[in-house]
This record gives C-alpha cells, structure tokens and sequence, in this order.
C-alpha cells in the first residue's frame, strides 16, 4: 500500500489550522518560569496512508479517501469514513467558470439536481494533477442539453465542446446520459478547457459529468474515443433517444477491450429499429441517381448498388469475417465493413447477428456534415448490443 505524501505547503496548513482551532497539539510545551505541562487533547493531522478512491456514504459518487483536514483544505465534502475510520471520503464537486485539480471531480450544473433554463456560458478548466496523466475520461452520469437541429443533426442550441488536447475537439449535445469518452492530453500543456454553450431559455437542461485523471499506465488504446471493459454490453452513438437525432460531425472509435479467453465478438441490435442511419438502402419506389445500377430485391423493391452504399456519408464501419442472418432459407449473408440505411445488416427483412474474430474489436463511426435536410427518423442512429466469444477449445 502506498503511502499518501503531502505538499509542504498543504501540511503547514494543517499546523496552522490545528494551531488556531485548538490552541496546542498535545505535545509536551517549554513553560517560561515553570514545568513542562501536556494539553489533553490529541489531534491526528497525519496523512491517511492510502490512495484509493472511496464511494460515497450513498454508494452515489465516488471520492477520494483523505484526512478531513485535507479535505476541507481542498475545498472538498465529506462523505462517509474510509481507511478505517482514519479517513473521509472526500467528494470534489464544481460548477461553471472554475479550475480543478483533482483525481477525480463532478462538473455540474448550477443549482444541481435542479434544472437550468438559462442562457450563457459555464467553463470549467481540468489541470493535470501530474505529468503522468495521460488522458481525461468523461462520465456523463447525467447529460440533458437540447437537441440537435432535427433535420441536420447539426447542434445550434446548446453545445458541449472539449479543447485543448492532443485529440480533436469534441462536440456533443442532446441526450447522452451513460455515456462516457476518452479526450487525450497534450504532453506540452497542462490543462484542457470543458465549456457548454447555451443560447437560448425555456430549456431544462442538467448535466453531471464525472471526470476521472488517466495516467499512462491505464489509458485506453490510442484513437480511441469510447473504451468498453465488459465481456458484454451496449455501444449507442451520441444522442441516441427517443425522438433523438443523430449527431453531424462525428468521426471517432469505439473500442471493446478483449477479455482473456475471448477470440471474437458478436453484434445484435438492441431492437428492430436501433439502427437507423440514413435512408433506407432498400426503397420501393428506388433511390433518385441510383438507375440501372440496382437491381430488385425483396418484393421487387430497387435495390441500391454497392458503389452508392460505400458512399453513405453517415455510416459505421467495422471488421467482420462472417454474418449470419436469421432467414427462413437459412443461407449466410455477406459480410460488408460498412453499414448504413436502415439495417445493420444488408437483408432488411429479418434480425441479424454479425460475429467477428478480428482483433481488435473496433467499430468506427462517421456522420457527414449537417448540410442537407433529411427525415430524422431515418436518422435515429445506432444502438447495438456485443457479446464476446470464448476461443473454441
């Protein structure tokens, strides 16, 4: 077990504190013209010989286990004993046009659980707490912005934007609750910038971000956005919801880390309409431009070609070495890397099952600029299911 080391600075604090608070630490005292006399009261200032995030006294958040005093220094909230007794679980929580330097940190809303209808600006600057780390994950625990522009995907209203790393700048709003994202730091700075824009009143909005410092040692793979840990799971894309849009703009990785004894992985959607990017590739009246180029498919309806379907300006991509389709023939399909249109798999009719053993498990997903006006419910965007396979002994 490590042992917590404190800064100077933060330990003649304490002295001082202690000092003013209390009078004397207990100690034995030189006394001017008289004998040594002892205070009878004790006080521990000492650091708290760990360095592990604790969970909160409602098993709600997590903190981190400090002496009191550090943590009232720190201008953290207690939250329950930890280390035996010797510490509290410390919980860092700020709101906007703040910096913060912590492990791990909640940014929230103002007036938090309560809903903000206002208009303006909130920041909130993460440091780096040591050269060490590497990247900032972000927890939306709760995330309620307004949507997107619903023909576009396009967000107008209100903005959620991360600069000032080594990644690209990250732009979200709507409804991404449960969601979380890796943003990699810059080795030659020591901050990142989280700011939300809001432009106009009348919308409830909330927003309880957990953000967690990454060190190098336990940052996600390179070039990855999301980083799942599970052998099984849901991936959504960004403001995936009822009624929700998917977002323009986006190009980024999903990765799934595989657990050991696994050789595959297996994709499902999570209902019949969970995949929804784009217009249908199968259209009984045909695609405009799509000629002769297509031919029938099921019920006689024009089948896009394939030149056209690689062409999606919204899509996801991803490996796979088989697909498996659910059809009364029972005949396997075919295995394509991109996925558009309104099925995750090519036969529109039937649910599907696509399995891969190629390593590693990735899938990628580009959605175009918001410059032309679609339906948005053939745009609801992706939510899937993934199961990973044990290696055949």
């Amino acid at each position: 077990m490590n042992l917590v080391t404190s800064s100077p600075k933060s330990l003649l604090l304490q002295f001082l504190l202690l000092i003013a608070t209390h009078g004397a630490l207990g100690w034995p005292w030189p006394s001017l013209g008289g004998p040594s006399r002892a205070v009878g009261r004790v006080l521990n200032f000492f650091p708290v010989p760990v360095t592990e995030e604790c969970l909160s006294d409602d098993s709600r958040r997590t903190g981190l286990c400090l002496n009191t005093y550090e943590c009232r220094i720190q201008n953290g909230e207690s939250h329950g004993a930890c280390a035996l007794g010797f510490g509290v679980c410390c919980v860092f929580t700020s709101s906007c046009n703040a910096e913060v330097a912590n492990n791990v940190t909640y940014f929230v809303n103002p007036n938090f659980p309560g809903l903000l209808n206002d208009v303006g600006e909130c920041s909130l600057r993460v440091k780096k707490i040591s050269k060490d780390i590497s990247q900032i994950r972000l927890d939306f625990v709760n995330f309620n912005l307004a949507q997107p522009n619903r023909k576009t995907g396009v967000c107008e209203t209100d903005t959620f934007v991360v600069t000032g790393g080594a990644s690209n700048d990250l732009r979200i709003c709507g409804l991404n609750s449960g969601q979380h994202v890796y943003y990699d730091m810059d080795d030659e700075k020591d901050y990142i910038t989280i700011n939300i824009r809001l432009t106009k009143g009348n919308y409830n909005r909330m927003w309880e971000i957990k953000i967690t410092q990454i060190e190098f040692s336990q940052r996600a793979p390179a070039g990855c956005l999301q980083y799942f840990h599970e052998v099984a799971g849901t991936v959504q894309t960004m403001n995936f919801a009822v009624n929700g849009r998917h977002l323009a703009d986006q190009d980024y990785v999903i990765c799934i880390r595989q657990e050991h004894g696994m050789c595959s992985i297996a994709y499902e959607p999570c209902d019949e309409n969970s995949f929804k990017i784009g217009p249908p590739i199968f259209s009984d009246t045909g695609i405009e431009g799509s000629g002769d180029e297509g031919g029938s498919g099921p019920s006689g309806s024009q089948v896009v070609s394939m030149d056209v379907f690689r062409e999606c300006s919204d899509r996801v991509m991803m490996p796979c070495d088989s697909e498996e389709f659910i059809t009364p023939q029972g005949g396997p399909g075919i295995c394509d890397l991109l996925h558009c249109g309104n099925n995750f798999c090519t036969d529109k009719e039937t649910p599907c099952r696509i399995e891969s053993s190629t390593t590693p498990f990735v899938m990628r997903v580009q959605f175009g600029p918001g410059n032309r006006e679609e339906n948005p419910e053939d745009n609801l965007g992706m939510c899937i299911r993934y199961e990973q396979q044990q290696c055949s002994s």
